[in-house]
């Protein structure tokens, strides 16, 4: 059965980071495209990152560039999203899916890891 988990979350100072991590089971993560997304309570889901099936590529929402970093590790079969200098704004439900870069839509998704940011 195809899986994604992700893990990693939790509660972080205004300033502070986290690694957010999606294992999949089941696939080959170097086959897809990765996107993170991020969905706050009442607000539209947001598409954060997005890394090519090689890896040799990576798209960013403009309000996180120059903080977080997505990458890939094929041995692992783990896509990770570094957040640095998180802000309160960055508090969401972080989820992995896999699609086709850059990510506009999504073939599967995992069920996500909370993030907060205290101010």
């Amino acid at each position: 059965q195809p899986r994604l988990v992700e893990s990693g979350g939790g509660l972080v100072q205004s300033g502070g980071s986290l690694r957010v991590s999606c294992v999949a089971s089941g696939f080959s993560l170097g086959s897809y495209a990765v996107g993170w997304f991020r969905q706050a309570p009442g607000k539209e889901r947001e598409r954060v990152s997005c890394i090519s099936s090689t890896g040799a590529r990576t798209d960013y929402l403009d309000s996180v560039k120059g903080r977080f970093t997505a990458s890939k590790d094929g041995a692992k079969n783990t896509a990770y999203l570094q957040m640095n200098s998180l802000k309160p704004e960055d508090s969401a439900t972080y989820y992995c899916a896999i699609g086709v870069f850059p990510c506009s839509t999504f073939d599967r998704r995992g069920q996500g890891t909370q993030v907060t940011v205290a101010s």
